[in-house]
């Protein structure tokens, strides 16, 4: 089964971040400066992360990079902690007025920077304890970006002897699983919960207590 084309993937993203504007543009001041699911960074400096690939032509991108020694980590939050500080709506703004751009990271393709806007909504609103729905198949695309192990591996996570499993959509993944994609039949813990809780525990996030059962130390 092929993914969407570039065409539907471009509207995927639109929609997405039309939403996630709207539910920006209502956040008190307050909320801004309270802390998402990025360690050390609030929503503020979030919202600047989502913007920065949006904004940043090539050329500014390698010099930020290139100021930061290469390390695109301490680029990526030195540019989100500058970027954030500006006022609220000036963010919400420069991000209504992109809701149609469209990007990929260098060497990827279009779903992972459809993926990265989607975690990084879901990073704020889970904090915030706020609803910001993604569409099935929508969902479908940022989940497919997050299981291959390697990328995995770099977010540091470890599934031996877990299964994920949605209890949303049909879909399962890991040690444990019948039927979704990645399952091998065995047995062990089971992680169930929304898809969208489900792809932020792929990414490596830890999400507020109790939200999957059987979550343990992940919750």
């Amino acid at each position: 089964m092929t993914g969407p084309g570039d065409t539907e993937l471009a509207a995927m993203l639109a929609a997405h971040r039309r939403q996630l504007t709207d539910l920006l543009a209502a956040l008190s001041p307050a909320d801004w400066d309270r802390p998402s699911l990025c360690a050390g960074w609030r929503v503020r400096e979030v919202t600047a992360h989502i913007l920065m690939p949006l904004r940043y032509r090539p050329a500014r991108f390698l010099a930020e990079l290139a100021r930061a020694g290469g390390n695109f980590d301490r680029m990526a939050n030195r540019a989100a902690r500058r970027d954030g500080a500006v006022p609220p709506p000036e963010l919400v703004a420069a991000l209504r007025e992109r809701e149609h751009t469209v990007w990929k990271p260098p060497g990827g393709e279009p779903s992972a920077g459809l993926t990265h806007d989607v975690v990084h909504g879901q990073d704020i609103a889970v904090a915030l304890g706020l609803d910001l729905p993604v569409p099935e198949d929508t969902m479908r695309v940022v989940l497919a970006t997050f299981t291959p192990g390697l990328i995995r591996k770099h977010f540091g996570v470890d599934l031996a002897g877990t299964e994920l499993r949605a209890d949303d959509i049909d879909w399962s993944f890991g040690s444990g699983s019948s039927g979704g994609p990645g399952g091998s039949g065995g047995s062990g813990q089971v992680l169930s919960g929304s898809a969208s809780d489900l792809a932020l525990v792929l990414c490596g996030r830890a999400l507020p207590a109790g939200r999957l059962p059987g979550a343990g130390h992940r919750s």
